[in-house]
């Protein structure tokens, strides 16, 4: 299988991004799976269904989430209704919405989603690594069970992703890292077949501060002033991610690229194999 993840959009310039990438993108690496972190497409503050809905009319298959789920209010009472907007699986027992989602790809092979949501320098939440370790029993990767399994793991601290990465070898097709909106350089293969990389990076305008008017989060941090709401930066929008394919006996990884096109970074844009 092909996989194509999206790390954090945020705000128009990253749906701008995205969208306008799309087209190519599915040319080019014609993915089974497309899967996009949006927990700050609107506005830098969590994701609309409105929004959610126009990823998916580009081609997006999923929409995951993290620390801002709940951010646009609307979210709370529509969530129930969206399978394919997915929250941190470590929410408590009752919050509406799921942490994960099994659907159907290309070929009648079946693809899980987990977003789940770590600790270290967040918000307090249940065990990330005891909810993630519940719903792979319950959907083991491979013959018999699940063609691919990926997971957007939302957090702050690079050990904590690293660790995910290495509790979840073997057991999943590609465990790739959200919230930092900067593109690591470790996309790897790990030892037992799950490809990993720490952060995917954000689709958003890189003339900033991780997505945010560079200006105002200046006057913060060196001033110490008061200042307005943080809010996207305007300019031309990077996509940036990872694209990894499978074998299709074991669902596990054979290669993972990253990629990044358009805006102010250096462009990587993989090929797919033949």
């Amino acid at each position: 299988m092909r996989i194509l993840f999206f790390g954090d959009v945020v705000g128009r310039a990253g749906r701008d991004a995205v969208i306008a990438h799309m087209p190519a993108l599915r040319e080019r690496l014609d993915p089974d799976l497309t899967v996009v972190n949006g927990e700050n497409a609107a506005g830098g503050y969590g994701v609309t269904v409105k929004i959610a809905e126009e990823f998916f009319a580009a081609g997006i298959d999923v929409v995951t989430l993290g620390n801002h789920t709940w951010d646009q209010k609307e979210l709370v009472g529509t969530i129930e209704q969206q399978p394919r907007i997915v929250r941190p699986v470590n929410y408590p027992e009752g919050t509406p919405g799921r942490g994960f989602v099994l659907l159907q790809a290309r070929g009648g092979r079946k693809v899980l989603v987990i977003n789940v949501l770590l600790r270290l320098f967040m918000e307090p939440m249940d065990d990330p690594f005891a909810a993630v370790d519940r719903v792979l029993k319950a959907h083991r990767l491979g013959a018999g069970g699940v063609d691919a399994i990926l997971i957007d793991v939302h957090g702050e601290a690079t050990s904590e992703k690293m660790i995910m990465g290495h509790f979840c070898d073997g057991r999943a097709s590609l465990v790739v890292g959200t919230h930092s909106h900067v593109p690591t350089a470790d996309h790897t293969v790990l030892p037992k077949g799950t490809a990993y990389q720490t952060d995917a990076g954000m689709c958003g305008d890189y003339d900033s501060a991780i997505g945010m008017k560079k200006e105002v989060a200046m006057a913060k941090m060196v001033r110490k002033l008061p200042t307005e709401r943080l809010s996207p930066a305007e300019g031309e929008g990077t996509v940036c991610g990872c694209y990894v394919e499978t074998d299709d006996r074991t669902g596990l990884a054979l290669r993972i690229e990253p990629l990044r096109i358009g805006g102010r970074l250096s462009q990587t844009f993989p090929e797919r194999s033949q």
